[in-house]
């Protein structure tokens, strides 16, 4: 279990690392762009990452 949260904090810190160095203007943009959103909508993109989230460690898990 440790094993798996630890992968998966790792995960993340290389995918958001390789956002800021590759793409620091476009991430500057996003942000921009997330600023502009109201806090419900904001909100409910938060649920739906955290959804699609749930769905792809239980995928993973189902094909190990």
């Amino acid at each position: 279990m440790m094993h798996d949260l630890l992968l998966g904090f790792g995960l993340v810190a290389v995918i958001e690392g390789l956002v800021l160095a590759l793409a620091p203007l476009r991430f500057e943009d996003l942000l921009k762009a997330m600023g502009e959103l109201s806090r419900d909508q904001r909100r409910f993109l938060g649920v739906a990452v955290v959804a699609v989230g749930v769905v792809l460690v239980w995928a993973s898990k189902a094909m190990s």
